[in-house]
């Protein structure tokens, strides 16, 4: 089975119900707001298109350097998973209205980072989904009241709870350019391309912006190796004693 087979029996169906289970789009509390509900489909959408990218790529693509440096495919994917960890944090406590921190610690994240990375690719896979799914259903049910709870992410000052789509947004968007794999600035949806963002994202989006043109061809599937020496001399043996 070819590593893009392996991975393509999952479905993530981020845009549709699941066979026989209600549409995903009737979920929402129906205390999201019209601007919160159009920015989040706006997530899910970005959310689908890195999921299909990622389940197909061959393992020693995943494997191979991003564009981050010092990071491969599979560190870009293990840290937008526990980035939607993390932001699910903030919307646990905002839901309560109590301060809860987005990862244990720096040291932490990095090491979560690490052991996500290092897991198999259909795991990775799944990690990278089942996160997704996790903090979009904690978005869908979040009370009106929670979105303007302060909320602070580890490299950041406090910020109202509602300012974590467009956070969401831009990590989907620009790390599926940091893959290397044929996404850039020129596929982003004319609506984050125009997005207001504040920094530090509005300079993270102009540094995608100036990417080089992507060109990306999956690895080959690897040839079976050719039998040695010895292999063949017992493959001979074999077939003459078969046929006596």
């Amino acid at each position: 089975m070819r590593v893009a087979d392996a991975h393509a029996d999952r479905s993530f169906p981020f845009l549709a119900g699941r066979s026989g289970s209600p549409s995903l789009r009737q979920s929402y509390s129906g205390l999201v707001d019209a601007a919160l509900r159009q920015l989040n489909d706006q997530l899910d959408q970005a959310t689908q298109r890195l999921l299909d990218a990622a389940r197909v790529l061959p393992e020693p693509d995943l494997r191979a350097p991003s564009l981050l440096p010092g990071w491969s495919r599979a560190h870009v994917l293990a840290h937008v998973a526990r980035n939607a960890d993390a932001m699910r944090n903030l919307l646990i406590g905002a839901r309560v209205g109590q301060h809860r921190p987005a990862y244990a610690s720096a040291r932490a994240r990095e090491d979560d980072i690490e052991t996500s990375a290092a897991q198999a690719p259909r795991d990775l896979m799944n990690d990278l989904a089942d996160s997704a799914m996790a903090l979009r259903t904690m978005i869908r049910q979040l009370p009106a009241e929670a979105w303007s709870f302060g909320v602070q992410m580890l490299d950041s000052g406090p910020f109202p709870a509602a300012d974590l789509l467009a956070r969401r947004l831009t990590e989907v968007e620009l790390h599926h350019c940091d893959l290397g794999i044929g996404y850039d600035a020129a596929k982003w949806p004319a609506s984050f391309v125009q997005a207001q963002l504040p920094e530090p994202m509005r300079s993270q989006r102009e540094e995608r912006m100036n990417y080089p043109p992507q060109h990306y061809q999956p690895a080959p599937a690897r040839a079976a190796a050719a039998p040695g020496a010895a292999q063949q001399r017992a493959m001979i043996l074999k077939s003459l004693s078969s046929g006596s």
